[in-house]
């Protein structure tokens, strides 16, 4: 499982998304967890990183999971129209 910082926000995504990369190399799974319970400071830089993540999992023909994605950072994401892009598959 693949953990997000505290805090993500413009200052900190390039550093955040490189890596969540080197941790989806260094999986063999092709489901990746990735455990957002962490993360209290964040922007709209942080849905950029996990959309940019997802990609990058697609790419390598794996599976992203976002696990205890903070409430508001849904919020936004709902806001932004791409909450379903986040969802962890049921």
């Amino acid at each position: 499982m693949l953990v997000l910082p505290a805090e993500l926000t413009h200052a900190g995504a390039n550093a955040c998304l490189r890596m969540l990369v080197q941790g989806l190399q260094a999986h063999a799974n092709t489901e990746i967890w990735v455990d957002a319970g962490a993360l209290r400071r964040f922007d709209s830089s942080a849905l950029a990183v996990l959309l940019e993540f997802r990609r990058e999992c697609q790419a390598s023909g794996k599976q992203v999971s976002i696990r205890d994605l903070p409430t508001r950072l849904s919020d936004l994401a709902a806001l932004y129209g791409i909450a379903e892009l986040l969802s962890t598959p049921g």
